[in-house]
C-alpha cells in the first residue's frame, strides 16, 4: 500500500478581539506621625485606594476632607487611634484636588493637614496579534509550533504576552520579541489566542488562530453489515477524513467524506460484498 500523507482541514473561522479592560486600582499609604501626614501631598488615580496609618504609639489622629479649622466637609472622616489604619477608596470621585486635615491637630500649633490629588488618567489597552502561524495552518503530529505575536501599547509598556490554547497558557514573554514554542503538540485542533497585559494593569486578547495538527487515520474492526462492508475510523474529532476503496491498490474509488463526530466513528460502503476483494484507506484534505 502506498505512503499516504498526513491530511488537512482548514478552517478559516476568526474571532474579533475583544479587550479584557481592567481599572488600575492601587493602595497608597499615608502616615500619621509626628504630627504630621506623609507624604503631606499625595497623587492618585480614580479609582485608587488610600490608607491613613497612624504610627504614633500614644497618640489619636484623623483625616477629615476640608480644609481647616473649618468643619470637615463630608466626603471622608475617620479616626485612628495609635497603631491603627483606616483605608479609603477613590473610586467615583471627580478629578481634582482635596484638602484634608487632622480634627484634633489641625490647627496651630501643629497645623496637620494634606492635600490628594485625584488625576483623570484614561487606562488604554494594548493592541495583540498574534502573527505565526497563519489561521488554518496544519501541521504532521507530533509537531513544533512557534507562536509569534505583535504587540503596542499606546503610552506605556507592554509588561507580558502570555500564549493560550483554549483557556490553558502555554507560555509568556516577558519582552520583544513576543514568541513561544509549543514543542510535541498531538494531533488535535488547537485554538490559539495571546493576551497582552501593560504597565497600567489593561489586557487585550488577540484574534483566535485556529490550527491543525494531523495525522493518518486508523482503520479498525472491519465487518460486514446489511450486506455492506463496515468499518471504524480512528481519527480526531472534528477533523474531516475521506474513505476510499480500491480493487488493486492503484485506482481508488470515494467511498464517504465524513466530518469526525468524535475520535471514533463508522463508516459503510454502499457498494454491496459481492464484488471484488476490496482495500480501504482514510485520508484528509481532498
Amino acid at each position: 500500500m502506498k505512503n499516504l500523507k498526513p491530511c488537512v482541514f482548514l478552517c478559516g473561522a476568526v474571532l474579533g478581539l475583544s479587550f479584557a479592560l481592567t481599572a488600575r486600582a492601587a493602595t497608597f499609604v499615608v502616615t500619621e506621625s509626628n504630627f504630621a501626614f506623609s507624604p503631606s501631598t499625595l497623587t492618585i488615580g480614580q479609582g485608587d485606594s488610600v490608607k491613613w496609618t497612624n504610627s504614633n504609639g500614644s497618640v489619636t489622629h484623623s483625616s477629615a476632607s476640608g480644609t481647616a479649622p473649618s468643619s470637615p466637609n463630608g466626603l471622608w472622616n475617620f479616626t485612628n487611634s495609635p497603631a491603627t489604619s483606616h483605608t479609603v477608596s477613590f473610586a467615583g470621585f471627580a478629578a481634582g484636588t482635596y484638602p484634608y486635615f487632622c480634627t484634633f491637630h489641625g490647627g496651630p500649633p501643629f497645623n496637620m493637614v494634606g492635600s490628594l490629588v485625584i488625576t483623570n488618567t484614561t487606562v488604554a489597552p494594548p493592541s495583540v496579534t498574534i502573527t505565526n502561524p497563519a489561521d488554518g495552518t496544519r501541521f504532521a503530529a507530533p509537531a513544533n509550533i512557534r507562536l509569534m505575536a505583535s504587540a503596542t501599547q499606546s503610552g506605556g509598556t507592554i509588561t507580558n504576552v502570555q500564549f493560550r490554547s483554549g483557556a490553558a497558557v502555554l507560555g509568556s514573554a516577558g519582552a520583544a520579541p513576543f514568541e513561544f514554542t509549543f514543542n510535541s503538540a498531538p494531533a488535535g485542533n488547537y485554538a490559539f489566542t495571546a493576551v497582552a497585559m501593560n504597565d497600567q494593569g489593561a489586557s487585550a486578547t488577540s484574534a483566535v488562530v485556529n490550527v491543525f495538527v494531523e495525522t493518518n487515520a486508523v482503520l479498525s474492526n472491519p465487518a460486514i453489515a446489511g450486506g455492506h462492508f463496515q468499518l471504524t475510523i480512528n481519527g480526531v474529532a472534528g477533523q474531516t477524513y475521506a474513505t476510499e476503496s480500491s480493487s488493486n491498490l492503484t485506482d481508488w474509488l470515494p467511498v464517504g467524506t465524513n466530518v469526525a463526530p468524535s475520535g471514533s466513528f463508522q463508516v459503510t460502503d454502499p457498494s454491496p460484498t459481492n464484488g471484488p476483494i476490496r482495500f480501504y484507506r482514510a485520508r484528509q484534505n481532498l
